[in-house]
């Protein structure tokens, strides 16, 4: 009872499960599993059965897809708190990407069947499902306009200012991602990425010390993560006045 009383404690922290009450968390821990999994250990691939979904206890976890040429294109990072796979879990059908631990990692496992059984019995905890389904689908969106309208060096801006902003860190940040998963992380490869940080640095924009980045000049930095989008806004309301 300890340990489902402590889970339910930690439940109530992560963006799913934020302001139901403590019974409700505690029906909640009661089917809950935890998982864990070693550093680049799939916790599921892309096709196969979706049999529940996950938040991310310790650690962090990246859910991927692979090209038919086996060029990585990562989709979203997820780190303590946060939760993924629910949709295919509420659908039943397949995973339609793989996850993998980035680093060693703690999950909590929910089984589809159980789960639904709770959402029928409980529509606050179907509310805050409903949320982040449409917070996931905000992200996605994000993701395809970043790799749709912007150029390697800017999504690179947009990165590291978002870094910035997530460590409350204004002018000097540390890469969370290796480079080679920052490029999947930006739909690129690692040369054209390393190229994108030769161009930052030699603009003086940024300083490079292996994963330590300072940011010189923010307000460029600014200005470029949003330099294409502005190009394309202007070029779509020209065409409209014509």
């Amino acid at each position: 009872m300890y340990a489902e009383t402590s889970l339910a404690n930690w439940l109530k922290t992560t963006q799913i499960f934020r302001g139901l009450d403590q019974s409700q968390l505690l029906a909640i821990a009661q089917i809950a599993q935890l998982k864990t999994f070693r550093r680049g250990e799939l916790i599921f691939q892309q096709g196969s059965e979706a049999t529940g979904f996950f938040v991310v206890k310790t650690g962090r976890v990246k859910v991927f897809k692979l090209s038919v040429n086996g060029k990585e294109q990562i989709l979203h990072l997820f780190k303590a708190g946060e939760h993924f796979a629910e949709v295919p879990a509420l659908d039943g059908k397949a995973f339609p990407a793989s996850a993998a631990a980035l680093e060693p990692s703690e999950v909590v496992f929910f089984s589809r069947f159980v789960f639904l059984e709770l959402l029928y019995q409980s529509p606050d905890i179907a509310i805050n499902m409903l949320i982040s389904l449409s917070q996931h689908a905000r992200n996605l969106s994000k993701l395809i306009e970043e790799l749709s309208f912007k150029e390697v060096p800017q999504r690179l801006a947009t990165y590291l200012l978002n870094l910035s902003e997530r460590t409350d860190s204004p002018r000097t940040v540390e890469l969370d991602l290796s480079k080679s998963q920052l490029a999947a992380a930006l739909g690129t490869i690692p040369s054209t990425l390393s190229r994108a940080f030769y161009r930052l640095s030699h603009e003086g924009i940024i300083a490079i010390n292996g994963s330590h980045i300072e940011l010189l000049d923010r307000d460029r930095l600014l200005s470029l993560s949003q330099l294409l989008e502005e190009v394309v806004v202007d070029s779509t309301c020209g065409n409209k006045g014509n």
